[in-house]
């Protein structure tokens, strides 16, 4: 019964046109998986059940776990997120999935000597001080900070990477020995199908696991246009601490760290100011959050207009919006940038035009204007 509730999901999230955010909407109104598929048999071109079971398979044979929403392995804090992914794909310590304490460590992809070795040693502080690495395993501060992670505890640490690719996909090809170790020592963590390669659209999108998994982020070395920051935005929006590591005000590198200070990040040196502000010590450890509903918390869309209240959305007119996708269409990142809007801001306004039914979505995050979409801006 469970591998069946696994291969629904497996169907569905990988059906043309459904992600995360139209995944829960489809739950909603037909109250579980199975409903839907029955629903979207005759009007949507369903991922076929064949691949889905070759999928569970494939993950089976290479010792990697796919564990829904609904499982109770599933981390609390990801559940909040209204886009959180229906299905996630773990290979190496699962217990680590849900850690009383965390940290999430982001930075420049091309990073100074200097910015590699205070990453890996805050890490390699941290993890003895019993508290997560979490990463994304990309070249520079990522990879350090995980080398940090896993030479702590006389070279055992854990740590937790959210790759952007397939689980068995390692990327890039230079951390295949870190990726081995981490799978051995720690958690490997992906929303992506078995196999999926290296799309500079999935990052951003593992972004929001990143800084959802942990308490808080640190930032070293990030220039103003780094992914790095969208990280650190998301952490804002999630209600977590924002550290960054202060760096020359002439390296173009540390200007997005050094912006993040300026704006109200908790300027770190060591990983003692990071314990200190979340009150962790060697011999304290957090409490854990008491066991509330697993349910997820999909967006309640009859209450987008408080929501946007609250979040003092600027409310861009829908046609500067469509516009900015066009007829080609745009990644949801992108779009964010361009239009240079709060994450969480934007997540709603796109919300709203798929309700609508001026807007829908190809593989998970690529935004295109529907038919309805298209008339309207013209």
């Amino acid at each position: 019964m469970k591998d069946d509730i696994v291969l629904d999901f497996l169907q569905l999230i990988n059906t043309d046109g459904i992600g995360p955010v139209s995944f829960y909407k489809y739950l909603k109104k037909f109250g579980s998986v199975a409903e839907v598929l029955k629903a979207l048999a005759s009007s949507k071109n369903l991922f076929p059940r064949i691949e889905a079971e070759n999928e569970l398979k494939a993950a089976l044979k290479q010792n990697v776990r796919i564990i829904t929403f609904e499982d109770e392995a599933y981390p609390f804090a990801l559940k909040q997120l209204n886009d959180a992914p229906p299905v996630l794909y773990l290979k190496g310590r699962t217990d680590l999935l849900n850690y009383p304490a965390s940290l999430a460590v982001v930075g420049s992809r091309n990073a100074s000597v200097a910015g590699r070795k205070i990453a890996s040693r805050i890490a390699y502080d941290l993890t003895n001080a019993d508290v997560l690495i979490v990463s994304g395993m990309a070249r520079g501060i990522d990879a350090a900070a995980h080398k940090g992670a896993l030479y702590a505890k006389d070279e055992c640490g854990p740590t937790l990477a959210v790759l952007g690719t397939g689980i068995d996909v390692c990327y890039p090809e230079e951390n295949a020995d870190l990726y081995e170790k981490i799978a051995e020592q720690g958690l490997l963590v992906s929303e992506f199908k078995m196999g999926e390669k290296a799309n500079i659209s999935n990052f951003p999108r593992r972004n929001r696991i990143v800084s959802a998994l942990s308490m808080g982020t640190l930032v070293v070395e990030a220039s103003l246009n780094s992914g790095s920051l969208i990280t650190a935005r998301l952490a804002l929006e999630q209600g977590k601490d924002i550290f960054a590591v202060p760096g020359s005000p002439f390296e173009n590198k540390s200007a997005g760290s050094n912006k993040l200070i300026k704006e109200g990040a908790l300027l770190t040196e060591s990983a003692d100011d990071i314990l200190q502000t979340l009150a962790l010590t060697q011999n304290r450890t957090l409490k854990i959050c008491p066991n509330r509903s697993l349910k997820p918390k999909p967006l309640d869309f009859e209450k987008k207009e408080v929501i946007m209240q609250q979040t003092n959305l600027s409310n861009p007119e829908d046609d500067i919006v469509l516009k900015t996708i066009g007829s080609t269409g745009i990644e949801q990142d992108d779009l964010i940038r361009h239009l240079n809007m709060r994450a969480s801001d934007m997540l709603i306004k796109i919300t709203e035009l798929e309700l609508d039914g001026l807007v829908a979505r190809k593989n998970g995050s690529f935004l295109v204007l529907t038919k309805q979409g298209l008339e309207k801006l013209k």
